[in-house]
């Protein structure tokens, strides 16, 4: 098992540069998440890891190991795609040792270790069968095992729960989890999704244009993203825009938007603050003597569509040209209609002041 560096990673392509000058740092025996919309350059940096390509500038570290011009044989890397790439005319057994019969391993070595590798992804009985004899799930899980079989340094997964429904992707995230868990390598897991990346990550970075945005735990950037796209992009957010204060900002109608005591921005800059749809209250308007919308953090706005979703309802409330959304559980109390007068609320702690300029 070993660490990973990238310092300063540059990639270009002809005139459209994929990559800026991104460094990050993948702890041994961690779980991350590489994540950002497509183009974003998440894939083009797993490849560079990989050895599938080569930077422009910077470099890779493997362990102690400078390997960015070290060619993706000599890496020790196990990768798992998207598409899982099993060979149709192998049995699984044969397409987890293939790696293995590559190198040279002996039968008997080779038939122990798929055995142990099947057994870590609960496929050990079906060693016999070929791939178009599994389900979706239980291929991911071969390619997961043909990846391990071979001990690598790191583990680096390429979408590789893209192709599942719904439900088995739920599962699958579970078990990936476990797996790493129990041999501790270092994984970077790249996903669009980003459910998927708060559910199964030490640490995430979000690349938007080729350039790393924000780096950390995922509970640090959801609750302190420092960028409206990061906001917006890792989870759901409401961004308000107004004239900074000394404690958050002041909309254009002056409602006052205030945030903890710590929060500021640097003298003319330009500010926005975002807040999560599960922070905020919603309770029906009962007339100025119930509900003063000149408290800060207090806005007036009339429902526009509810969209329910099971466990929990999403209002869609609308205040001037604005639409703040409002996740709500559904717990058996009298859900507000569409057309009816609401006010919103939430708490300073709850709102994240951004330096937008």
């Amino acid at each position: 098992m070993a660490k990973v560096q990238v310092v300063g990673i540059t990639r270009k392509f002809g005139a459209h540069t994929a990559l800026e000058e991104v460094s990050i740092d993948f702890a041994d025996g961690g779980f991350y998440a590489l994540l950002g919309p497509s183009g974003s350059g998440k894939t083009t940096l797993l490849r560079l890891i990989a050895g599938f390509d080569f930077p422009d500038a910077g470099h890779v570290m493997i362990g102690d190991e400078r390997v960015e011009r070290v060619p993706v044989e000599k890496r020790h890397i196990g990768m798992v795609f998207q598409s899982y790439a099993l060979f149709p005319n192998m049995s699984v057994a044969e397409n987890v040792g293939f790696g293995l019969s590559v190198r040279g391993a002996g039968k008997s070595q080779i038939a122990e270790a798929v055995q142990r590798a099947l057994d870590l992804v609960q496929l050990g009985a079906l060693g016999a069968r070929r791939p178009h004899q599994l389900s979706g799930g239980q291929r991911q899980r071969v390619a997961l095992a043909r990846a391990i079989v071979i001990k690598p340094r790191v583990l680096l997964l390429d979408e590789p729960l893209g192709a599942l429904d719904k439900a088995l992707r739920a599962d699958m995230q579970i078990e990936l989890k476990r797996i790493q868990r129990e041999i501790g390598i270092t994984t970077i897991f790249v996903t669009h999704d980003q459910e998927e990346a708060l559910t199964m990550s030490d640490r995430i970075g979000i690349l938007r244009d080729g350039r790393l945005v924000q780096e950390g735990p995922p509970e640090e950037i959801y609750n302190h993203p420092k960028s409206e796209f990061a906001a917006t992009f890792l989870g759901d957010a409401n961004i308000l825009r107004g004239a900074p204060t000394d404690n958050g900002i002041r909309l254009d109608d002056g409602t006052a938007i205030v945030v903890s005591a710590s929060a500021r921005v640097r003298a003319g800059a330009m500010a926005s603050c975002a807040v999560r749809p599960e922070r905020i209250e919603i309770e029906p308007y009962a007339g100025p003597a119930a509900s003063d919308p000149g408290t800060a953090n207090v806005l007036m706005g009339r429902v526009s569509r509810r969209i329910f979703t099971g466990n929990s309802s999403t209002y869609f409330v609308v205040r001037g040209s604005e639409t703040i959304k409002v996740h709500v559980q559904n717990n058996g109390t009298d859900r507000l209609a569409e057309g009816q007068d609401v006010v919103l609320r939430w708490a300073p702690q709850s709102t994240v002041l951004i330096e937008s300029g």
